[in-house]
């Protein structure tokens, strides 16, 4: 796939591959590939330290004939974020430009991948995220939960443009975003999916948000540590804040000039 680019120039080839970060999901993560290639998109699977049910469930997986599986196996749980910079870094030595992540649990849709791909190629230097459309499974207190991270990523950017910072379906560019990882350090559990987004947001990424459905997950297991993934994401967002102190002239600056996509 290619984007036309400015100037009558060829742009590089657009070619993303999707990341799914698992562990311990052996009971959703067959639907969620057959999704994903269904797409006609080719995946990574990053075990991150699976016990040996779910391990073998992903090498099963990974013998697709088709080629379009491929297994990156980590020997210790690094933690989400641990996983999805492996992810990237792999996709990076393949030679992908794009990288979409997405759950293995199956609460994202993965019929919505064409809509990411396609608003990707119109904005190939933007992070597509995803804003949950949530349906009747999802609990209310991790529902009202989310808004605090809300408040907090709008006041570490000076912005509202970041409408959902914990949505785990998006696709990134991947050249900032071994920029950024070769350059800072990143939260490589439940802190990773808003730190990241803050910090591309920061070196002027553009964010562009795609309302998509999101289901409790489909397995019923989740990994979030109420106490403790709350207290790395309190600690996260005080890192962010006095970033966004040393940032704030040149945030106001951009945010008057008008230099981000809406």
């Amino acid at each position: 796939m290619h984007e036309a680019a400015h100037g009558g120039q060829p742009a590089a080839p657009f070619t993303p591959l999707v990341v799914i970060p698992v562990y311990d999901h052996e009971h959703a993560i067959g639907a969620v590939v057959r999704g994903v290639l269904a797409s006609g998109m080719p995946c990574l699977l990053v075990d991150d330290g699976s016990h040996p049910g779910c391990a073998q469930v992903l090498d099963t997986l990974a013998a697709d004939p088709g080629g379009q599986v491929a297994l990156l196996r980590l020997p210790v749980n690094q933690g989400k974020g641990g996983a999805m910079l492996a992810g990237f870094a792999e996709a990076a030595r393949r030679g992908h430009s794009h990288v979409l992540q997405i759950d293995a649990d199956g609460q994202h849709a993965p019929t919505d991948i064409p809509r990411f791909v396609a608003l990707a190629q119109q904005h190939p230097d933007a992070v597509i995220c995803g804003i949950p459309a949530y349906d009747d499974s999802v609990p209310k207190a991790r529902l009202y939960g989310r808004y605090a991270t809300h408040i907090w990523v709008w006041i570490n950017t000076l912005s509202l443009q970041i409408r959902d910072s914990m949505c785990g379906f998006r696709l990134y560019p991947l050249a900032p975003v071994i920029r950024l990882i070769g350059e800072e350090t990143i939260g490589r559990r439940m802190d990773f999916d808003s730190e990241i987004l803050v910090r591309l947001f920061w070196r002027n990424v553009p964010v562009i948000s795609l309302p998509t459905r999101v289901t409790y997950p489909s397995d019923g297991v989740s990994h979030f540590h109420v106490w403790r993934d709350n207290v790395r994401i309190s600690r996260m967002h005080t890192r962010l804040f006095f970033g966004m102190l040393r940032r704030a002239p040149r945030l106001l600056w951009q945010r008057a000039a008008g230099t981000r996509v809406a």
